[in-house]
């Protein structure tokens, strides 16, 4: 598949929707660090969360959950059918959601990856995420996870500081 040629829109989570969510996530993600779908239910509905889709003509192809409370944002998870990385779809999401977050109140957004997940690393470091420090035991089987964060309003609070 030629990614760049991928055409897909984004829109809000339906209910009508979890079960492609919950399947996506345990195509995206090895047994134990994927979520249950009771996990998943309980980050859709935390107050303050909110999920993004992209999606083709065929399928829903990736989806993002956040959540916030007051000026701080999370992280909950991308993900995207392997098949449509490298397309565009997650800067896509992630781009949608950090400019929902920023136009509710919030100011840094925080997430964990896997230390060894050297793509995702890549991607959140892009996007101008950076490591606060190692979260041990994070994952199960012991993995450790990057604590990781981004402001989203440095420049506006640069400017307010005159610098």
């Amino acid at each position: 598949m030629n990614n760049s040629a991928v055409k897909f829109t984004l829109r809000d989570y339906k209910p009508d929707d979890f079960h492609a969510l919950y399947e996506i996530d345990q195509a995206c993600y090895e047994p134990g660090i994927a979520y249950s779908k009771r996990d998943m239910r309980a980050y859709l509905q935390f107050p303050g969360a909110e999920c993004i889709l992209a999606g083709t003509s065929l399928e829903i192809a990736g989806f993002c959950i956040s959540a916030r409370q007051r000026t701080r944002g999370y992280i909950v998870t991308i993900d995207v059918l392997e098949k449509y990385r490298k397309s565009g779809i997650g800067s896509a999401l992630l781009r949608e959601v950090e400019r929902r977050l920023a136009a509710n109140g919030v100011r840094e957004v925080g997430l964990e990856t896997a230390t060894d997940n050297e793509s995702a690393i890549a991607f959140w470091t892009k996007h101008g995420y950076r490591t606060l420090g190692v979260e041990k035991g994070y994952y199960p089987g012991g993995r450790d996870a990057f604590a990781m964060t981004k402001i989203l309003v440095a420049l506006a609070r640069a400017s307010k500081e005159g610098r």
